[in-house]
């Protein structure tokens, strides 16, 4: 028997049924499912480009003057500790950034050895500035996209560490929207075109996404939400979500990044109710709370926090073998956070003067090299100490310069920087 061919009526009336049925599908869809429906079956570039409304990021200002927690002498003293004064060949990106994001980019010194937020701007946004101290035989740290620039983040030599770390480093700086980033391979770009790259790149499942919480939250706030490229809404509220999920995973520097983006994710919803669903604010600021008591219980008398302070009063009474970097990163870091957030968050007073009275010491009695090896951790320190005195490392270092001028050769000698791996964060 042979088989008959389907008329071509009939071959008409399954396509109608079958685009019918699309269409309708269509028309209940979410709008996500739409971006993804167009990107996967239509190979079209589905990310919607975000509106930045500001030339210069926004600042969270520290809320408060202490100088009865650190003197100006002492602040000065801490601030000369953590200069960037970091040899010119072979920077390493990570301490750039850190150096970047404590000083400004216009940060000036008298000393001719310490590298001004200028230096450090072009040394991370030009190329050429980047083969001037590594060569050519190193990859590029800016990489060129089709769609525009990106950062190299890894642990080889002239990587940055972290994922969006750069861009985070130099918006908490003050970095222009419209400063020239020169690719190896583009001449027109700008911050926003790594801003937009990085918006149209993240995804909720990357490992970090702390400092693409500062970086997103300080240049399009008060947009809450954006399309990626992968055609999926994002918004602030998963952030905050995600930054909270699982207290025993502490991720980058014990935990205390992901402290500081959430309180800053608060403070820009204190100015811009719409970046937090209120249920969101309520959980994050839990979150905090929890923050607060653990750290009440895990201080130590000397004022230092350990790394493994989310295990609260076991944390004293069992003390675990810590590494130097390791206290310094969480008592400077939590110091840090604290100073932009309300008093409802604040440990006991005690506990804050213990603290601040145990970076001071530390970093005024290690020498220079020790700061300069342990610089990204050191930072934290450096910019906590000043915003504790509402200010910032460089307002506070060019007062103190005009009455105590710098004289050549009283700086300390700094050896060249040690040839070794990049401290691994992430352990602690």
């Amino acid at each position: 028997m042979v088989a008959r061919r389907p008329s071509l009526v009939a071959i008409l009336l399954v396509q109608f049924l079958t685009v019918g049925a699309f269409a309708a599908a269509w028309a209940v869809s979410t709008p996500e499912s739409r971006q993804l429906v167009t990107r996967e079956l239509l190979h079209k570039d589905t990310y919607v480009h975000v509106h930045v409304p500001r030339e210069r990021p926004l600042i969270i200002e520290p809320l408060y003057d202490r100088p009865d927690l650190i003197s100006d002498e002492d602040l000065a003293a801490v601030l000369k500790q953590v200069q960037p004064r970091f040899p010119r060949e072979a920077l390493k990106p990570n301490h750039v950034e850190h150096a970047l994001r404590t000083w400004g980019v216009g940060a000036e010194f008298q000393d001719p050895a310490v590298l001004s937020g200028k230096e450090l701007t072009e040394f991370l946004t030009d190329h050429g500035k980047f083969i001037d101290s590594w060569g050519k035989k190193i990859a590029p740290l800016l990489q060129d996209l089709p769609t525009g620039v990106s950062i190299r983040f890894d642990r080889t030599d002239g990587g940055s560490i972290h994922h969006d770390h750069w861009l985070a480093c130099l918006t908490e700086a003050g970095v222009m929207l419209k400063t020239p980033v020169y690719s190896p391979g583009r001449r027109n770009a700008t911050i926003h075109t790594v801003l937009d790259q990085a918006l149209r790149d993240f995804r909720l499942d990357e490992r970090e996404t702390e400092w693409t919480a500062l970086a997103f939250g300080l240049w399009i706030a008060p947009q809450h939400q954006w399309i990626g490229g992968d055609g999926r809404h994002y918004s602030f509220d998963l952030i905050s979500q995600r930054l909270r999920r699982g207290q025993k995973e502490l991720g980058v520097c014990s935990g205390t990044h992901r402290v500081y983006s959430l309180m800053a994710l608060i403070r820009l919803d204190d100015e811009f109710p719409e970046i937090l669903s209120d249920e969101e604010r309520q959980h994050a600021w839990d979150y905090l709370v929890t923050v607060r008591d653990l750290i009440t219980e895990s201080q130590f008398p000397d004022g230092h926090w350990p790394s493994n302070w989310p295990d609260g009063k076991a944390a004293v009474e069992k003390p675990k073998v810590d590494e130097f970097r390791s206290v310094v990163i969480a008592t400077g870091h939590h110091l840090e956070w604290l100073s932009i957030a309300p008093r409802e968050l604040h440990p006991p007073e005690e506990t804050i003067q213990r603290a601040m009275q145990w970076i001071v010491k530390t970093t005024k009695e290690n020498p220079q090299q020790t700061i300069l090896d342990n610089y990204t951790f050191f930072s934290h320190i450096g910019k906590a100490a000043a915003m504790w005195r509402k200010t910032s490392p460089e307002a506070a270092w060019e007062a103190w310069e005009k009455t105590h001028p710098f004289v050549p050769g009283e700086a300390p000698v700094v050896g060249p920087a040690k040839s070794q791996p990049e401290p691994s964060e992430e352990a602690h």
